[in-house]
């Protein structure tokens, strides 16, 4: 025992000064492409421009034709299949790509949200009772349509966290993962979550300082990943909201103008940050 506890007190200070040296290697994941024609060209050119290494793409939305186009043209960036059961906006909608009865409000659409919301009372999922047959063969349709028009999709994720409604569903998702050779966002245990740009962030300068604040306390040797939406302040996107979030143009351009920003992309290279991909976690 005097032994192992010597070799661990040889061993330790070893690991952590290999561990200083290893790179601080971050995810930039960009999330909801299909939403909207604004939010489909911000997040390509997050990704040309800026430092999104990741784009998940809401199958059943309606500018889904045009993100596989997009994607398909940008063939370096990961592509996720983010399954959705809701279409939270006003003024745009989506259906879903099957006969799904319990998953449909009374024209045909997603409801808008998962979980009770005082802006939409009687409108959620778990309000009206979603049946496990419906989910799976929602699920089903959308990974297939998804690996049809991009077959190098590399894992799955849940849009509003819908994959995790119930432990069925939650076993659903992993049985239809493993039966379609796809994961569920690889490697998130391994991860450290970046936050949000923080509630005292409400200017673009504030923002990326805060952005530059979170990278500057990355330790090395760790994976983070950080997710978020770009959009475009235009006349498209400043129609598209729900109650409770009403600022969606203004506050997705931030996004947008954070992720190819010349400071961000600067302090990345000066600290020498890895931005990876999900393809590079795996390997």
């Amino acid at each position: 025992m005097k032994k192992l506890i010597f070799l661990l007190i040889l061993i330790l200070p070893i690991n952590r000064a290999f561990a200083q040296n290893l790179p601080v290697r971050l995810i930039v994941r960009a999330d909801d492409m299909g939403y909207t024609h604004s939010g489909n060209k911000a997040m390509i050119q997050s990704y040309q421009e800026g430092i999104v290494t990741s784009i998940e793409v809401i199958v059943p939305a309606p500018w889904f034709p045009e993100a596989v186009k997009m994607l398909n043209e940008n063939p370096g960036v990961d592509v996720v299949i983010h399954l959705a059961l809701t279409s939270e906006w006003e003024n745009i909608k989506w259906r879903p790509l099957s006969d799904c009865p319990s998953l449909r409000d009374g024209d045909g659409y997603f409801y808008p949200m998962v979980h009770p919301h005082q802006g939409y009372p009687g409108q959620s999922i778990m309000e009206n009772k979603p049946e496990l047959v419906d989910v799976e063969k929602e699920f089903r349709a959308q990974i297939e349509m998804g690996l049809k028009h991009l077959p190098r999709i590399s894992h799955l994720s849940s849009h509003m966290g819908c994959s995790g409604i119930s432990e069925e569903v939650r076993e659903l998702t992993k049985q239809l993962a493993k039966e379609y050779g796809i994961e569920i966002d690889p490697g998130l245990e391994n991860l450290e979550t970046l936050g949000g740009f923080g509630e005292n962030a409400v200017t673009l300068e504030e923002k990326v300082a805060s952005f530059i604040s979170m990278m500057g306390n990355m330790e090395p040797g760790k994976t983070y990943i950080f997710i978020e939406h770009p959009g475009l302040d235009n006349e498209e996107l400043r129609a598209v909201y729900h109650i409770g979030y009403e600022d969606v143009a203004t506050d997705r351009q931030d996004v947008t103008d954070v992720f190819t920003h010349r400071r961000v992309k600067e302090f990345i290279k000066e600290k020498g940050i890895q931005l990876i991909s999900y393809g590079d976690l795996r390997n």
